[in-house]
């Protein structure tokens, strides 16, 4: 595949591992992987009262006949206003473990997928020479996207590019250690810096 400059200027090439961005697409695995991650993120902290955290007292409201009403034995249940709440959702881990193959061959499934819609591109280096957000953007509309993912190295990524894509709708970095599914999917185009990509065939392979 060709590798480019941030001008859109070819440079070289890049030899790409077929195991990782020559997959068939999984719709089924992917599916499952992004089912994970939104288990993962959620809270999981709603909660009701149960009739003995309810503020109130425990004893008989009135006496068990004579009054004409139905037989209560405390003013807490829930059919009294201010009661507490009837199998109401309580603290709970939502989170479900899916096998490292499977992650594995999830993202995989993902990043040849993108590939074959033509969606990465391959970046020789992320560093610009300021930081200036008008400059990068410029530099940007010639890959014609309509959202960007810039996936750098392990070493980290260029101040200046950092600062100057901050401001950038729809533009967001991640370290090739962070790649998942769900960012891949949801991004328009990938971009791949050059370090980043051995870094990702080492993990992957």
């Amino acid at each position: 595949m060709p590798l480019l400059n941030l001008k859109k200027d070819e440079v070289g090439n890049v030899e790409l591992n077929n195991s990782i961005f020559g997959l068939k697409t999984f719709p089924d695995l992917i599916h499952q992987y992004i089912r994970y991650q939104n288990a993962k993120s959620r809270q999981g902290s709603h909660k009701t009262k149960s009739r003995s955290e309810v503020n109130g007292r425990a004893k008989k409201p009135f006496s068990q006949k004579g009054t004409g009403n139905a037989r209560q034995g405390s003013s807490k249940p829930p059919n009294f206003r201010g009661g507490a709440t009837s199998m109401g959702p309580v603290n709970r881990d939502y989170s479900f473990n899916l096998n490292k193959k499977e992650k594995k061959l999830a993202l995989k499934s993902a990043l040849s997928n993108k590939l074959t819609e033509n969606k990465i591109v391959f970046i020789d280096s992320f560093k610009i020479e300021n930081f200036k957000t008008k400059e990068l953007d410029k530099k940007l509309k010639n890959f014609d996207y309509n959202s960007a993912l810039f996936i750098y190295s392990e070493n980290g990524i260029d101040k200046n590019f950092k600062l100057a894509s901050s401001n950038i709708p729809k533009v967001a970095i991640l370290s090739q250690k962070g790649i998942n599914v769900k960012d891949l999917i949801t991004y328009d185009k990938i971009f791949i810096e050059q370090k980043s990509l051995d870094e990702i065939n080492k993990r992957l392979s």
